[in-house]
């Protein structure tokens, strides 16, 4: 039992968890979560319930890194003025930049790598690491969706990224524990999965040397209880293609796919280390939309990268305009220390940077409304995640959380969040859609 006591009338030892960056920390996140209520201490919904503050850092880009530590430095503040007892530092930026964080920040009563430390960070909120719980999380989404992180780390060796020097070699999760995590998840009331990784397709590969994505898939989707299963973070080199014929062909798998493409042009292809080509990323994209006509194509797209000409720029905003992806996100090249990029200094001035993100932009703002359009007539499923009144909010198949636009939808009758409706598409949006519920709809 956890000894409680009052410190400016908080319950000492009632610990809020601040994640910051991307999905796989968020997971990070619910798992250590899971361990502090499994050590019977509290669990703050903000800063001021908190006694305890544990921050989990994204170290990616700059913006991630300075929001990172702003936020460390908001909370050493709070805890200079008696508003917190303790801050923790983990994460990615901690990971990597840890000794220099102890020198600067020295208010800071604990820094931590990533969640492979997750028993020393535990242990330091004054709780035992319960192995028997590895694998449970307390979700920070909505109950009805979840991300399941199937592999850490990485082995690909892109010359703009950190992610490995954070994050380690890429190793799989065995399957049976995936499979009892995703049953796990079903109890909590879930009911789509959206499978992450730093690469999905190579999940397997430490195992048995073969992929593996395409059983885990099968598998997971004889979950009973799983209605949607997206996958995500596909990286384009030795994709497996394998895996498109059960996309195609299994009703639980999303019509869906993210495969971060970074760039078209050859010569930033071949410098970032990319291991492909715009003529072989051509012929896969074909591949996938043959295999798959009704797929949604998601990819990413860097701007900026230190030997991107104009002309390699001007071929990256063909290669959109002519492909024509369902969503894309784009970032400004960011220059990491450690990487293989980093002699290549960064040349490209911000002010160009802001300027080819600003046209890349928008040239797929027209893709995607186009694209959107296309979708009005059309009844489509939708999963509602909020509203009141007449008007509620969801996404269908082709929607990934967070980072994909969402469906408007009109009813006149309330709607249950969490369950799956189809909705009439009569009005379309950049980004968004709208429509009616019909009278005829998917009860859970």
């Amino acid at each position: 039992m956890v000894v409680k006591s009052k410190h400016n009338g908080k319950t000492s030892n009632t610990i809020f968890v601040h994640s910051l960056g991307c999905a796989k920390n968020l997971v990070d996140s619910e798992q250590l979560l899971r361990q502090i209520g499994a050590n019977e201490m509290n669990i703050a919904k903000s800063y001021d319930d908190a006694s305890v503050v544990v921050i989990n850092t994204c170290g990616f880009i700059g913006p991630a890194k300075e929001e990172s530590v702003n936020t460390i430095l908001e909370a050493v503040e709070k805890k200079s003025k008696g508003k917190l007892e303790k801050v923790f530092v983990m994460g990615c930026l901690s990971e990597r930049y840890k000794s220099d964080l102890q020198k600067e920040i020295p208010e800071v009563d604990g820094f931590f790598g990533t969640i492979s430390e997750i028993g020393k960070i535990v242990h330091a909120l004054g709780g035992d690491l319960k192995y028997e719980l590895l694998g449970e999380r307390v979700l920070l989404t909505p109950t009805f969706s979840a991300f399941l992180k199937i592999s850490e780390g990485c082995d690909n060796p892109c010359s703009f990224c950190a992610i490995p020097i954070m994050r380690g070699k890429h190793f799989s999760k065995p399957m049976d524990s995936l499979l009892h995590e995703a049953d796990h998840l079903v109890s909590q009331g879930v009911k789509e999965l959206n499978i992450i990784a730093q690469d999905t397709t190579y999940y397997g590969l430490d195992m048995s040397n073969s992929r593996e994505l395409k059983s885990l898939l099968h598998n997971l989707s004889q979950v009973n209880g799983i209605e949607w299963i997206r996958l995500l973070y596909a990286y384009p080199t030795k994709f497996p293609r394998d895996i498109l014929e059960e996309i195609a062909m299994n009703p639980k798998l999303c019509k869906y796919l993210d495969m971060p493409i970074q760039h078209a042009a050859d010569d930033v292809l071949k410098s970032m280390r990319r291991g492909i080509t715009n003529r072989t990323l051509r012929d896969l994209i074909s591949h996938i939309r043959t295999v798959v006509p009704s797929i949604t194509l998601r990819t990413t797209f860097i701007v900026g990268y230190p030997n991107e000409t104009e002309n390699d720029f001007q071929t990256l905003l063909n290669f959109v305009e002519e492909m024509e992806f369902d969503r894309v996100g784009v970032f400004k090249y960011s220059l990491e220390d450690d990487t293989t990029a980093f002699p290549l200094g960064d040349v490209i001035s911000e002010e160009e940077k802001e300027k080819r993100y600003a046209q890349l932009m928008e040239l797929q703002q027209k893709v995607s409304l186009k694209k959107n359009k296309e979708r009005i007539g059309k009844t489509i499923k939708v999963l509602i995640e909020r509203g009141a009144g007449n008007t509620f909010v969801g996404r269908s198949e082709s929607d990934a959380p967070e980072v994909d636009g969402e469906v408007y939808v009109s009813s006149p009758t309330e709607l249950t969040m969490g369950n799956f409706y189809n909705v009439h598409i009569s009005k379309a949006e950049h980004y968004d859609v709208y429509g009616e519920v019909t009278n005829e709809f998917y009860r859970n």
